[in-house]
């Protein structure tokens, strides 16, 4: 399995001013296999260390901070030699032992020649800012499920990932339908690599079925073994109503979760599963304007870990995977807005904001971040280039530049928005296929 974080590693070896490397993620996401995978590519030796199921060192690091001693302590531990450059000291479960996450600075102050990779669970390490968190002196790398070009690399299909990265538009339309069924296997599939091994290895969508089910129900328990402090009840239900209200509603909507209940009280139990990263938040941006972060209100939508956990959620058939356009049809097109909102996190490092009009009368599905300014991404789930919503944003925003992706082709024109024969206005729009979505930030940098 190819991923793309292997590239992001390379750099970060490469850098002169690297810092200890924090690899955070959702639970199962693959961060220990990519790290031991880049350590068997690019060292000659590896020190893992898992705090979970090492008592000795969890008291070790717990004692002080002393640089040379604990480098002494892997060694022994793992019965490795650590020498700088030569081995990847990996710490993983990193979030069970806070005392080693805080001495991510004093390797960084005093032996930043030593390449370290600590991997932890993304709620688990966001419980420990604060005291003894070590700020500035880590770099970072989060790591999603897979993307669907590297769905493509795993699924033998890498020669169409590397077309897309080269954006040969002629070439890749010719192999649009190899692509549209890639996706539409993507859809149900998803990107979490237990489940994409279970079809490599048997290619069976019930194999794959199976591993999302088990992967739901582990998750579900970490509702009871990691939060204590949170309403529990309320975490599920926030999490069972995320499918329905993906497909139905413009925003989330809190009194949809428990009509009984204060709207309130689900701040903490949404809060935790964003850290926990089973969630993704998209705020609404009444005045798209950089930064779009400064101008977000309080309504906002949540996505899904994965697009194939939440078919899975949905009970979505792999009968549907079968027709050609049947599961890009599913759930009024949230299937589509979920795989679009992960690829723009995982390929694109874009964090999507979204704007909705008062009275809900024009909806903007994305708002990215680019040089040009702010981009307005309008998602289609079939061959419908139809976009009122569009139209209504050009006339009261002006951009000069708007995205579009759909199941149309890839096309670059002139987009008037204005009927006033006095005044004509217009924009460039690009038209981009939802298989080609990891090349909307490229292609708009040259629009």
């Amino acid at each position: 399995m190819e991923r793309n974080g292997i590239t992001r590693l390379e750099a970060w070896k490469a850098n002169p001013r690297r810092k200890p490397l924090l690899l955070q993620g959702a639970r199962q996401v693959g961060k220990t296999w990519l790290a031991q995978e880049f350590a068997q590519k690019h060292y000659r030796r590896m020190a893992y260390v898992r705090f979970d199921k090492d008592a000795a060192l969890r008291e070790s690091f717990g004692r002080d901070f002393n640089v040379k001693r604990l480098l002494n302590e892997i060694q022994l531990s793992t019965g490795v030699p650590v020498e700088a450059g030569e081995t990847l000291i990996i710490l993983d479960e990193i979030q069970d032992c806070p005392a080693a996450l805080t001495a991510l600075k004093y390797f960084c102050e005093e032996a930043r020649e030593q390449h370290i990779i600590a991997a932890g669970s993304l709620l688990g390490v966001e419980l420990h800012h604060g005291v003894g968190f070590p700020v500035g002196k880590v770099d970072r790398l989060m790591l999603h499920p897979l993307s669907y070009t590297e769905f493509l690399s795993a699924t033998g299909n890498g020669r169409f990932a590397e077309l897309l990265r080269q954006r040969d538009w002629e070439t890749i339309m010719r192999f649009r339908n190899t692509y549209e069924d890639m996706l539409r296997y993507y859809y149900y599939i998803g990107g979490m690599p237990e489940a994409v091994n279970a079809y490599l290895n048997t290619g069976q969508f019930t194999a794959v079925r199976e591993v999302q089910l088990s992967l739901l129900e582990d998750y579900r328990a970490d509702f009871s073994k990691h939060a204590p402090g949170v309403d529990q009840p309320r975490i599920a239900a926030v999490w069972d109503s995320v499918p329905t209200q993906l497909a139905d509603n413009r925003r989330f909507v809190l009194a949809e979760v428990n009509t009984r209940d204060k709207t309130t009280a689900y701040r903490a139990p949404i809060q935790w599963l964003l850290d926990a990263g089973l969630l993704h938040a998209s705020w609404n941006v009444r005045k798209p304007e950089l930064p779009l972060a400064g101008n977000k209100d309080a309504q906002f939508r949540l996505y899904h870990l994965d697009v194939g956990l939440l078919a899975a959620q949905s009970k979505l058939d792999s009968a549907v995977v079968v027709e050609r356009n049947g599961v890009f049809k599913q759930f009024k097109g949230a299937l589509t807005e979920q795989y679009v909102h992960q690829q723009l996190l995982a390929e694109c490092a874009q964090e999507p904001y979204f704007w909705l009009a008062e009275k809900s009368q024009a909806e903007i599905d994305f708002l990215l971040e680019t040089a040009r300014g702010v981009v307005p991404l309008e998602v289609k789930a079939e061959r419908n280039l139809t976009a009122k919503s569009l139209r209504s944003y050009c006339r009261r925003f002006s951009p000069t530049v708007i995205a579009r992706t759909s199941m149309h082709g890839y096309e670059r024109n002139p987009y008037p928005y204005t009927d006033s024969p006095g005044h004509p206005r217009e924009c460039a729009i690009l038209d981009i296929p939802l298989f080609a979505i990891s090349q909307v930030a490229a292609e708009l940098a040259e629009c």
